[in-house]
């Protein structure tokens, strides 16, 4: 009986250790819960604190023409850089403003603040003088905003043009961005700029901005004055003043734009936005999408003084609406639809004194209508092969040559246009339907009622 009880106690002893085994190794982490616990205890111990560790923040973008790479953030010292012998200022941040530049470089040859009143011996002043040009990288974004600045000032001494070359994002809210030459203390002009078709003479030059094809963002224009920018560079120079050759979905948006060579020049771009704006005294054009450009807006704009043309759309331009503008004393037509403009719109536009308030030239497959135009030399002109475009609910007033159809293809529809003319009775709110819908023009037919 007594060793029956020894027996029975060894054996509740040895069930009690297993148990107390399996409890203790319940609480023990498996391999790669331990693995885990360990490597994060190793960074933390690499980080030198006893704090759980901390989101490591987004990698900053450095990177070059060719790629972009994506590396740690780098301080503004490695970031923001200037190329002496070329006398660029070179920003691979991704985000950048003035200031940012202004502290790295602290060279006042090269980004400087006009005098201004003085602060507790800071100069408070957010009018700058930039004496170099501005490379924003692939990645990279400058900002150039109301925040630090009010008045940015490139210098123009008629011996060299400094760009701000977009190939990453670039964004100007809420400022003034013009030319400035310190001798005459005053904007700089380029009176020697000429254009004439695709013969030109080279201008005294002016900084400009240019987006480059490879652009890795927008560059968005808003609340701002850009003028007193661009020259004559030769065709396809992109020192027109305000070019976009890529930046697809850019906005510029409630800005005055004037006093530039071109006041706005595109190739290539789509999705862009143009409105709210005012469009003025530009040396030649004032809105020239050229070049497939495409699916872009020009709405609510005020587009008036330029030196040639006021709006233009010219050479495989598609999807273009021009809409709700306003159009008048440009030197030569308010609005013109150029070499193989297709399938895009002008719609509910008042265009009045130019020499033709609407001209549409070896252009198909668009529509005209519900515009306002008059005192036009002529009011609206379809010519050169224009092939399949509507042009209808048209009102012409005062215009010397009321709605002229002169060479056009196949396939134009124009009808339900009214003519207003108090110079001659036989025209006065007569109804002018020179073809019914779907209705080919001849060779020649000039409106003349």
């Amino acid at each position: 009986m007594r060793n029956f009880a020894k027996v029975r106690l060894l054996w509740m002893i040895l069930v009690l250790s297993m148990i107390l085994v399996l409890v203790d190794v319940s609480f023990l982490p498996n391999p790669f819960i331990q693995s885990t616990y360990a490597k994060k205890k190793v960074k933390h111990q690499q980080q030198g604190s006893d704090s759980p560790p901390q989101p490591q923040p987004q990698s900053l973008s450095s990177s070059s023409s060719s790629s972009i790479k994506s590396r740690s953030i780098p301080s503004p010292s490695s970031c923001i850089g200037y190329n002496s012998s070329e006398k660029v200022i070179e920003i691979t941040c991704v985000s950048a403003t003035l200031t940012d530049v202004y502290t790295q470089l602290n060279n006042v040859n090269i980004l400087g603040k006009e005098t201004s009143i003085v602060s507790n011996g800071n100069n408070s002043s957010k009018i700058w003088l930039l004496n170099a040009g501005l490379l924003i990288d692939k990645g990279s974004t400058l900002y150039i905003n109301s925040t630090d600045t009010k008045w940015l000032k490139i210098i123009a001494d008629k011996t060299g043009a400094y760009g701000i070359d977009v190939h990453g994002t670039l964004k100007i809210d809420s400022v003034k961005v013009t030319s400035w030459n310190p001798s005459t203390n005053s904007y700089a002009t380029t009176e020697d700029s000429r254009r004439e078709g695709v013969e030109t003479e080279t201008g005294s030059p002016r900084p400009y901005i240019i987006v480059e094809k490879d652009a890795t963002g927008t560059t968005d224009i808003t609340n701002s004055e850009i003028a007193y920018l661009g020259y004559e560079g030769g065709v396809g120079s992109g020192v027109s003043g305000l070019h976009y050759n890529g930046g697809d979905g850019s906005i510029l948006k409630g800005n005055d734009i004037h006093h530039l060579w071109f006041g706005f020049y595109s190739n290539g771009v789509g999705n862009l936005v143009i409105e709210n704006s005012h469009i003025h005294d530009n040396g030649h054009y004032g809105f020239d999408p050229h070049t497939g450009t495409h699916d872009m807006i020009f709405r609510n704009n005020r587009v008036h003084d330029n030196g040639s043309i006021g709006v233009i759309c010219s050479l495989n331009c598609y999807n273009i609406t021009i809409e709700d503008n306003i159009v008048y004393n440009n030197q030569k037509s308010g609005i013109m639809f150029s070499r193989n403009m297709n399938n895009s719109i002008a719609r509910n536009n008042i265009v009045s004194n130019e020499d033709q308030c609407i001209f549409i030239s070896q252009s198909h497959n668009n529509q005209i209508y519900n515009n306002n135009v008059s005192a036009c030399g002529t009011g609206i002109h379809l010519f050169n092969k224009s092939s399949n475009n509507a042009i209808h609910g048209n009102t012409i007033t005062n215009s010397t040559k009321d709605l002229v159809v002169n060479d056009a293809g196949d396939g134009n529809a124009v009808y339900s246009n009214k003519v207003i003319n108090p110079n001659n009775n036989s025209n006065n709110d007569d109804e002018f339907a020179s073809s019914p819908p779907n209705t080919s023009q001849g060779s020649t037919d000039e409106d003349s009622t």
